[in-house]
């Protein structure tokens, strides 16, 4: 993915850290030399459990829209339920990637002219050691698979010292797991 500005949408729920992960992203794409970097949370009456998003814009030049994003290049779902609860692909340019994380496999989704990109990343966390639900490291794991966006070590970095007081190995385990264990399709 080649362009001027790449625009990233997090999708998750109250709690399972999409903005962390949005965060973490935007640290390590900012100290990979991307020099434009916005981050842009949504905030409103979000409660544990509700939907919820948050914008990542990054360039290699400075960026000066800082409005959330209505067409991204890449949509990150946290949770594959809020494909029934929300309209998580809406605004998604043509040929744009949907990174998944579903138990199901790649065959039971279908997005017309999308790429797609899967992972059981809440099993994958928790078999590194993460509780049940906390799946911010493990997403970022496929976003660097499939995005191919940022070096995967920049990445970790940014996990273990996001983390450093809480389970870094564990949280720096499911993001490798998940790069391991990512499907690409479409």
């Amino acid at each position: 993915m080649k362009k001027d500005m790449i625009a990233i949408r997090w999708h998750g729920r109250g709690g399972q850290g999409a903005i962390t992960a949005a965060k973490i992203v935007a640290q390590a794409a900012f100290a990979s030399g991307y020099s434009g970097v916005v981050m842009a949370p949504t905030f409103g009456t979000e409660r544990r459990g509700a939907p919820v998003l948050t914008s990542l814009k990054i360039a290699r030049e400075k960026i000066y829209d800082l409005s959330p994003i209505e067409t991204p290049d890449i949509v990150v779902v946290l949770d594959h339920l809020l494909l029934h609860e929300a309209d998580v692909t809406k605004g998604l340019k043509p040929g744009g990637l949907i990174i998944l994380n579903t138990p199901m496999g790649i065959d039971a989704h279908h997005f017309e002219g999308m790429k797609l990109a899967v992972a059981d990343i809440t099993s994958l966390s928790v078999e590194a050691g993460l509780p049940s639900g906390m799946v911010n490291s493990g997403i970022i794991g496929s976003f660097a698979r499939a995005s191919g966006l940022l070096e995967f070590d920049f990445l970790l970095k940014a996990i273990e010292e996001e983390f450093s007081a809480k389970r870094p190995k564990e949280n720096a385990r499911a993001a490798l797991l998940a790069y391991e264990r990512t499907v690409l399709g479409g």
